[in-house]
């Protein structure tokens, strides 16, 4: 297949007027000391903690210091469905939860700040778990947000101007809020009495008739005095009308808007000839769902900018579309943008990126480069220059299968990054298959040959039941990744890259709804995995791993299973007798100190129990399992309150009760 190289698009004025920057060669990263005052530690989105009281030798003594339950633990959610009849009206999920408590919290001076499922906030005593106020913006009373997460949020942000200290967030209802940090009343100068509304000079964003269409779930990022936001839009729309997910940046003060980044490119912009047959005017989504980075120090704040509508079929959207699935780099005080990078072209995989890009110094080939990472859910880590955009090692262009489906348009190339390698599983080969005995190998290869599978970017297809139809296409990795929401971290000690990531194979749906029900030729349907012998994985494992990069050299240095794996499969009838590897599953939730790597584990420990793994960060060695209360469900992150050093996380509540804020301590 031909190779050509890809290039990335920069806006050389700017370019120009950077031409005098120094470089700063030993940038410090990490949160700043004993606070943690944003979601990723710092604006880099690094995950690293100076901290180093809890080390080696006593994390395996790290127990609850005390346990803080979910504001929306006191909500009855019968009564409130029938006090809010927008509750009443399902979205892509009916369903009314409290248990999407994935936020990280915030630490500043001696108080944690967490966003809860239904969006409220509370401050919380770092040192005791006890609540000191929590701010309600009723956010639920519009009803049930979009996307199949339905009520869930990841974090929020922090501003001061030495003087004045707000909390700022998003929320499912798509309001963005500012309140005093000190005692949670609204910041009345911010917007209206506290609040902007975020579906203002949006098309198509609709809340009141509900179901709501267009909301918030990641926190927002704070550059300079500007807030930067993204937005969530459903990737199962029935009509290829739908809200464009444009960025925007807002005064931290006064909530003014400040910019908008068209994220789908109007006439007479860079990128608008890229969607074809007039297409800008109307597809939606391409917008920032996850969090966005920022450098104060250059000014500049990195977008990773999701798919097009709609995320499996593109026929109505013909062209490379433009700035969908790329990672873009804007001024943080214009929205101008600096450069650009399309990381997949015409996105038919929902492989849009799902985390936060990190914001790494480091030195190649004797070269100090203030760089960006990027992880993906195709499982490439694609690293630029952060200043120019230009690639750290070249990036190929490789040509790819081409779809069969009715009225699609394909790429013919997508760009392939030399280094670093990917960090899963790309592509179907029998090869791949699960191994755990030459049986179980057997029938897996004979359940193969009813799907469409080959190399990674092979389209989806039509699935059908008739002579010479197929049971659909195996995409891996599948559309949650590879890598996730979860994000790498990264040590600026050492330059390592810590990515926890999946195998989670999918077969891609595309259901003809017809014309009475949807005007797109075919929308995303149901999805499932391939299925395995007798209920086993199709593949081999592992499920769920952490790969470590060094991004000095762009190589792998270790990978490991994330955990010894599920009970339904060590356990399974056909794997008695076998000696079974860490089998792994899910994607972890990471956290770096000086002396750590500490992941909130997606499957239970060696003795069933819900845990914290901590590793050696040199070698990925298990050095011990902290028992949890339950499943973590949001990172961890690490403060100093006291002279005592604590772990704070989230996990999913004990015996069905209200999920909650948990922290760790050595006694």
């Amino acid at each position: 297949m031909p190779t050509t190289r890809a290039r990335v698009w920069v806006g050389c004025v700017t370019l120009a007027a950077l031409a005098g920057t120094p470089m700063r060669t030993a940038a410090q990263h990490g949160a700043d000391g004993s606070e943690w005052r944003s979601y990723g530690g710092d604006t880099g989105s690094t995950k690293y903690s100076p901290l180093a009281q809890i080390t080696p030798e006593n994390v395996g003594d790290l127990a609850v210091a005390w346990r803080w339950e979910s504001a929306d633990g006191r909500f009855d959610l019968d009564n409130l469905r029938a006090y809010y009849p927008a509750l009443q009206i399902g979205n892509d999920t009916s369903n009314v939860s409290i248990n999407g408590l994935k936020g990280t919290p915030l630490m500043v001076g001696d108080t944690l700040y967490l966003t809860t499922a239904m969006s409220q906030v509370a401050a919380i005593d770092a040192a005791t778990g006890e609540t000191r106020w929590v701010h309600d913006p009723q956010s639920y009373a519009a009803g049930i947000p979009t996307m199949v997460l339905g009520f869930s949020s990841r974090g929020l942000a922090y501003w001061t101007d030495g003087q004045a200290e707000r909390i700022i967030w998003a929320t499912g209802d798509a309001m963005l809020h500012a309140v005093d940090a000190a005692t949670g009343e609204p910041a009345q100068e911010f917007g209206d009495g506290g609040s902007v509304d975020l579906m203002r000079g949006i098309r198509r964003a609709r809340r009141d008739p509900p179901p709501i269409n267009y909301s918030v779930t990641s926190p927002p990022v704070v550059c300079n005095d500007v807030v930067i936001v993204g937005s969530a839009v459903s990737d199962q729309p029935r009509f290829k009308e739908s809200p464009p997910g444009y960025v925007r940046g807002f005064d931290a003060r006064t909530g003014e808007l400040r910019w908008t980044f068209h994220t789908i490119p109007l006439p007479g912009e860079v990128g608008h000839d890229t969607w074809r047959d007039g297409s800008a005017s109307y597809s939606g989504n391409a917008n920032v769902w996850t969090m966005i980075s920022a450098d104060p120090e250059l000014g500049y704040a990195y977008l990773p900018v999701g798919n097009a509508t709609n995320d499996h079929y593109g026929g109505h959207r013909p062209g490379t579309n433009l700035f969908a699935n790329s990672l873009v780099c804007v001024e943080c005080a214009t929205g101008t943008r600096v450069w650009h990078f399309q990381l997949v072209h015409h996105d038919l995989w929902d492989y849009d990126p799902p985390a936060a890009p990190n914001l790494v110094d480091i030195t190649v080939d004797g070269r100090a480069i203030k760089a960006v990472a990027q992880v993906t859910k195709q499982a490439f880590t694609f690293v630029f220059d952060r200043v120019t955009g230009e690639p750290v090692w070249p990036i190929d262009e490789r040509a790819v299968p081409s779809s069969d489906v009715p009225g699609e348009w394909t790429s013919p190339t997508q760009p392939f990054p030399t280094k670093p390698p990917p960090y899963d599983r790309q592509g179907v080969t029998e090869a791949d298959l699960i191994d755990f005995t030459p049986e179980l190998h057997a029938d897996a290869v004979e359940l193969l040959q009813g799907y469409v599978h080959g190399p990674i970017f092979t389209p989806p297809s039509l699935i059908g039941t008739g002579p010479g139809d197929t049971r659909g296409t195996i995409e891996l990795p599948g559309y949650t990744g590879g890598a996730n929401w979860n994000g790498a971290a990264f040590d600026p000690q050492t330059g390592l890259l810590y990515v926890p990531s999946a195998t989670q194979p999918i077969i891609p749906a595309l259901v003809a709804l017809g014309p009475d029900r949807s005007n797109l030729r075919y929308s995303r349907g149901r999805m499932r995995p391939p299925g395995g012998p007798d209920g086993l994985p199709l593949f081999k494992g592992p499920y769920g791993r952490i790969t470590a990069i060094d991004l000095h050299r762009g190589e792998i240095v270790w990978q490991r299973a994330n955990g010894i794996g599920s009970p339904a499969i060590r356990d399974h009838e056909r794997l008695r007798g076998v000696d079974l590897p860490w089998l792994g599953g899910g994607r972890d939730f990471l956290l770096l100190t000086s002396t750590l790597l500490l992941s909130g584990q997606q499957t239970p420990g060696t003795d069933g129990a819900w845990i914290m793994a901590a590793r050696d960060k040199a070698t990925g060695e298990l050095l011990a399992e902290i028992p949890l209360p339950g499943r973590a469900i949001g990172a961890p992150m690490s403060y100093e309150v006291g002279g005592r050093q604590f772990i704070a996380l989230t996990v999913r509540g004990a015996r069905g009760g209200p999920p909650e804020l948990v922290a760790l301590a050595v006694p």
